[in-house]
């Protein structure tokens, strides 16, 4: 089981023992790809943890980009969170559907605003309901309370910083995606999209870094499927993905072992694969 960490991430046991803190905040944040076929709020609506609110990944985004959910503007993170009844003093735990998946994007968007109070839960709801916890469908009462936002911008990475990145190669760009289309050798679920990966990229695929129930494996096995995909730890890191959701689980991999000078690309695949003026590689580099 891994160690609790109410700043990255807590088992199943801690979130059931800490249930009835009068400061704890519990929020859904699971998404899925439209390939799924799975309603990520009227599934919450039928069933999550007792208390949690629904965290829309695609709402409570940045509505001026054409790319997918990137990062909302400082005033709409705050108004869409106050509206949740979550802000300042809160502890947050957050969770997906997935076992994780999504909910370490969450995580992610909540260090970029500056508040570090927030924890994946290690399983996600799958783990919780297989342990025979308690789930409802009803709606939590909500009370506003202020949020103090205060945007990192050192976490977030544009694609003309991480082409510099690419051509310098003075980050370790990393790709969470499946080798498969790391290498260019499967197809793109979004249409348009050129296969391959950024130039100097190493492949590192989220679920290498999960064990088979969906937790996060331990610091020991994390560093060492960074080193078998040569990860120089020495420098840097940004990461990237397909949309900017995945890749955030290698950053809460990266903060697990105590690395904490790393970045998230939120365009991601789905604009370096889109514009014309990237390169892109192909196989293994």
């Amino acid at each position: 089981m891994a160690t609790d960490d109410p700043k990255t991430l807590v088992s199943t046991d801690w979130l059931a023992a800490h249930m009835k803190d009068p400061d704890l905040r519990i929020l859904d944040g699971s998404w899925f790809m439209a390939a799924d076929g799975r309603d990520a709020r009227a599934e919450y609506a039928q069933a999550h943890i007792p208390g949690a609110r629904f965290f829309d990944i695609d709402d409570i985004s940045d509505a001026r980009s054409d790319l997918p959910h990137m990062a909302p503007p400082v005033e709409k993170f705050m108004s869409r969170l106050r509206a949740m009844g979550v802000g300042d003093g809160h502890q947050v735990v957050v969770y997906d559907a997935h076992g994780l998946f999504s909910a370490a994007r969450v995580w992610w968007l909540f260090r970029l605003m500056g508040q570090d109070n927030i924890a994946v839960l290690d399983g996600g709801l799958p783990k919780w309901v297989a342990e025979g916890r308690e789930t409802d469908d009803m709606e939590p009462i909500i009370r506003d309370r202020h949020m103090t936002v205060r945007r990192q911008a050192h976490l977030v990475k544009d694609v003309t910083q991480v082409s510099a990145a690419s051509k310098l190669g003075d980050y370790e760009i990393l790709d969470a995606r499946s080798p498969g289309r790391y290498r260019g050798e499967e197809p793109e679920p979004r249409e348009g999209l050129r296969s391959g990966h950024i130039p100097g990229s190493k492949n590192v695929y989220y679920r290498d870094l999960l064990n088979a129930d969906g937790t996060m494996k331990e610091a020991d096995g994390l560093r060492a499927v960074l080193s078998a995909a040569g990860v120089d730890m020495s420098r840097p890191v940004i990461t990237t993905c397909g949309s900017g959701v995945t890749a955030a689980i290698i950053n809460l991999a990266l903060e697990r072992i105590g690395k904490t000078d790393h970045a998230l690309y939120d365009g991601s695949w789905t604009e370096w694969g889109a514009s014309p003026t990237v390169p892109v590689a192909t196989g293994e580099d």
